[in-house]
């Protein structure tokens, strides 16, 4: 292989016109992030002109993405999400806040920003009560934030503590 395992792979996602806006929005918003390469269409495509933006490499927490300016053809659905692992309630306030675009999409930590992209904000905690071996307080836990919209880490750990 002539290139690090790590770089070989991206997830590309399919824009309607707005991957540049859409990437220059997620790389202000995740510390360390970046726009890595801004393609031009060298020739018209069923979407766009030659000349115009037609793919945008960008990194977000070290992982490569591509924002590809594909047309109107395809849209985002929540059968695919990014998912934010957060140290705390000061950063899952933090994201939800600028992510959330569809509060009427909004259960259980998922939100859906203004791209129609779907995102999983999650406490570190969340995880580590809904595996605990104590099934009884995993499953107060899962109650619990079957109730929410954004996870609220106060009322989750208190329903682990029963």
């Amino acid at each position: 292989m002539t290139r690090e395992t790590k770089d070989a792979l991206a997830t590309c996602l399919w824009f309607d016109g707005n991957g540049e806006e859409a990437a220059r929005f997620y790389v202000d918003l995740f510390p360390g992030s970046s726009i890595d390469r801004i393609m031009h269409a060298p020739a018209d495509y069923p979407s766009g002109a030659a000349g115009s933006v037609l793919m945008i490499d960008f990194t977000l927490f070290g992982r490569r993405f591509q924002a590809l300016n594909g047309g109107p053809n395809f849209t985002f659905t929540e059968a695919i999400s990014l998912s934010i692992d957060c140290d705390g309630q000061d950063e899952v306030d933090r994201y939800h806040d600028a992510l959330s675009a569809h509060p009427e999409n909004e259960a259980c930590g998922w939100v859906k920003d203004r791209f129609g992209l779907s995102w999983q904000i999650v406490p570190r905690i969340l995880p580590t009560f809904l595996c605990d071996p104590d099934r009884a307080k995993a499953k107060r836990v899962m109650e619990a934030m079957m109730a929410m919209k954004k996870i609220d880490v106060a009322a989750i750990e208190r329903a682990a503590k029963g």
